[in-house]
């Protein structure tokens, strides 16, 4: 006799690409102010990225990757996590950053190259930004750990992009979130392209969230770009950590507007035509039409937001370029919590050389 396993991945959304209903909409839509919160947030992260690769181009902050076709779910992510919670981002979750008290100024400061952008004042328990693909989902399962064996309610919400989940370390992190019933959500955010390499090729699973099954996990897929739709399943699957009763994956399918970072150059390898259609998409465009058209918005705000958001990017990029550089030797000491016997040395000539060029009145 056989027996049949069967298995199944839901897949949600509420708002056509132009921000229409498709039905009726979850309960979040009945919060008003948290739907206009977000949009605001939306704005500022966008034009935040707007400006961020105009100082990259212009010698001001380093290699730095747009976060343009993110912002739903980075929204999402940030106003749906406790103050208690723990998020474990990757590369460009901006728009969570920003509503997790990150400010503007400590971004351009990472991004800047500046260590001190990563001791963030406001979340000190978030985990830095993860350029590695895929390791911070082993970190994430780990925060979770304590999280279980101390008996607190908290939970993770750990970010990592459709690449990463072909990599050992996304695989073993579910695996064990699932095994040991740990209070963690995993957000992949699908954008279609890991680097250069399309998600057509990428992986032959109908959809990405279907590798939540083998470990033993709920896989929901969402349109990332329907802010809805996303508030919905992050809100469920944190409610679910909260309760004890374990992680989920969630796949969210958007695209990634720019380039993979400002060294890449999407145009190599994606048409012209593929980046227009996915444009008509836009979840920031979309949740606009729907704000417009149920009056909660209107051109006059609008142009309020828009300069409100010039104001503060400016204020913080004044900042980011007013702040002292630090000495050469934070090149070491962020390396280690202890410098190295073996380095100590090297350490001090270092100094030595750089308060002698001090002293000279030179460039340090």
């Amino acid at each position: 006799m056989r027996q049949r396993h069967e298995f199944h991945v839901d897949s949600t959304r509420y708002l056509d690409d132009h921000g229409k209903p498709l039905g009726e909409l979850p309960p979040q839509a009945e919060q008003t102010e948290r739907t206009l919160a977000a949009y605001r947030n939306m704005v500022l992260t966008r034009t935040f990225d707007t400006k961020t690769i105009a100082l990259q181009r212009t010698g001001k902050c380093g290699t730095y990757p747009s976060v343009l076709g993110h912002e739903v779910i980075g929204t999402v992510i940030g106003q749906s996590l406790a103050s208690t919670d723990v998020f474990v981002p990757y590369y460009r979750d901006q728009a969570a950053h920003i509503l997790r008290g990150v400010s503007l100024t400590e971004l351009l400061l990472y991004w800047g190259g500046d260590e001190r952008g990563s001791a963030w004042k406001n979340c000190p328990e978030d985990l830095p930004i993860s350029v590695p693909i895929a390791t911070q989902c082993c970190h994430a399962v780990g925060v979770a750990s304590a999280f279980r064996i101390r008996g607190e309610a908290r939970a993770v919400v750990c970010c990592v992009g459709d690449g990463g989940t072909s990599k050992g370390d996304f695989l073993e992190s579910i695996n064990l979130a699932g095994a040991w019933h740990l209070p963690v959500v995993f957000v992949v955010i699908n954008n279609q392209w890991a680097i250069s390499t399309p998600r057509s090729v990428q992986s032959s699973a109908e959809t990405i969230a279907q590798k939540a099954i083998g470990a033993g996990l709920p896989g929901h897929v969402v349109d990332g770009n329907d802010y809805f739709a996303v508030t919905e399943a992050i809100d469920q699957a944190l409610e679910r950590a909260h309760g004890g009763k374990g992680a989920s994956v969630i796949e969210a399918v958007t695209y990634r507007l720019g380039d993979h970072t400002t060294a890449d150059d999407a145009t190599r390898y994606r048409s012209a035509e593929e980046l227009k259609k996915a444009w008509e998409k836009d979840g920031l465009k979309r949740l606009q039409n729907y704000l417009h058209d149920t009056g909660l918005w209107d051109p006059e705000q609008e142009k309020r937001l828009q300069s409100e958001c010039k104001e503060a990017v400016d204020r913080a990029v004044e900042a980011y370029l007013a702040t002292e550089p630090e000495p050469p030797t934070a090149m070491l000491d962020y390396l280690f919590e202890t410098v190295p016997v073996a380095l100590q040395a090297q350490r001090e000539r270092i100094a030595d050389k750089y308060r002698a060029r001090a002293g000279q009145g030179g460039a340090a």
